[in-house]
């Protein structure tokens, strides 16, 4: 059996490249979700017209891209959609869609099959009750139940995605049941950031000590999804080198977690052409420039907010990331994560490995908001990182000569 088109070749660690291009076609949505990062909801004044999107798919397949996976908000809700999904295969590259499905008919799956579609993952984050509630349109989570089980049947390659968020954990064992009858066959999950619309609700955002518990169950989730031919596979952001690492980010290679690969091969593309190592992350402080401007080659290869990652070295780290044991491997994991919660990266506190290094010591770490985000896309507020005896009272935390009542999860 072949590769996937995205695994990573040693050639392709020696010499940065975008294998896989995450591009946000429009930033309309049909969807209101409360945890949305670039607050999808009505296009950009100056997306990228037809024409100026088919060169973006001519300069990827120069670059040597190999992938490339249509984002929105809702990539359906450009007119055009199907027309570039064919130019990526014309120009010998995988074309991938990311979706939330409220309204990915039967019509409009179908014309991206005939466009050259290959696959689909739907970002599923809860059952009925629950991913209705996250996604801010009722019925939302039925409707996409139904595009997938067409999709499949259209003979796409089909997955899921989900955030892990606080109201999650009690429903996701019943979701894999539900996966696996529907013939999914990845299932990627993820921790919801501290950015957009997730920053102004952070009561769905889950506390660093979570992962004591998060952690078992999904590798309990894993395991039942492998004996089923359903791969439960963790996000960038969800990990790292606890228990399960080798087991479950590295396969039956046994590899691990190996640093954020924002600008070292993949690149995001925002609907109005701005480039950035990676789609998720913040705009203000990572966009490397824009198609209208420069070309995607020279972007990449001259743009520093590319290659932060590539020159990235433990001096960067700080807190309880500068001097972990994985740090030379790791530097502090998702880049995204870590700056729109702390303000930089170099410091993630979502690590397995070191909640149960602080458990072991009897403490734990909670994040406490400090600051609101100002309501742009891709933008993040601020939050304040709270060391405590891991079976503190509710009582308050005194911190730098001033007194926080704690957040409690």
């Amino acid at each position: 059996m072949s590769e996937p088109v995205r695994y990573l070749s040693p050639e392709d660690f020696d010499r940065p490249h975008p294998v896989h291009a995450v591009w946000e076609l429009t930033l309309a949505c049909d969807l209101k979700c409360n945890h949305c990062g670039s607050r999808a909801q009505k296009a950009r004044p100056d997306e990228l017209g037809t024409h100026e999107a088919l060169d973006v798919v001519r300069q990827l397949a120069k670059l040597g891209c190999r992938e490339v996976t249509l984002i929105g908000g809702e990539a359906y809700l450009r007119k055009d959609w199907t027309t570039i999904i064919a130019a990526i295969r014309q120009a010998g590259m995988k074309a991938t869609l990311q979706s939330g499905a409220r309204n990915l008919t039967r019509a409009r799956i179908d014309a991206a099959v005939e466009a050259g579609l290959q696959a689909i993952g739907v970002s599923i984050d809860g059952l009925a009750e629950i991913h209705d509630e996250i996604r801010g349109v009722e019925g939302s989570f039925d409707r996409a139940l139904e595009a997938l089980a067409h999709c499949r049947d259209r003979g796409l390659d089909i997955s899921v995605n989900t955030q892990i968020h606080s109201k999650i954990l009690g429903d996701l064992p019943a979701m894999l049941d539900q996966f696996i009858a529907l013939g999914v066959k990845s299932w990627q999950v993820q921790l919801t950031v501290a950015m957009g619309r997730a920053a102004d609700n952070d009561e769905v955002l889950i506390q660093p000590y979570q992962l004591l518990e998060i952690m078992p169950l999904l590798f309990s989730l894993f395991e039942k999804g492998r004996a089923h031919g359903l791969l439960l596979i963790p996000g960038n952001n969800l990990g790292y080198f606890g228990p399960y690492e080798a087991h479950w980010r590295g396969g039956e290679d046994h590899t691990h977690f190996i640093g954020c690969n924002a600008g070292q091969n993949t690149l995001g593309i925002e609907a109005d052409g701005t480039i950035k190592g990676c789609p998720s992350l913040p705009t203000s402080v990572y966009a490397g420039g824009n198609v209208r401007d420069l070309d995607i080659e020279k972007i990449w290869n001259e743009s520093p907010e590319l290659a932060f990652t590539r020159n990235r070295t433990t001096a960067d780290l700080w807190g309880h990331c500068q001097t972990c044991y994985y740090a030379e491997v790791c530097k502090a994991g998702c880049s995204w994560t870590t700056h729109t919660l702390l303000g930089r990266p170099g410091n993630n506190p979502y690590c397995h490995y070191r909640a149960l290094q602080l458990d072991a010591r009897g403490l734990r770490e909670r994040i406490v908001k400090v600051k609101q985000a100002p309501g742009l896309p891709f933008d993040y507020g601020g939050f304040e990182l709270v060391e405590e005896p891991k079976d503190s009272p509710a009582a308050p935390v005194k911190k730098a000569g001033h007194t926080r009542l704690p957040v409690l999860a």
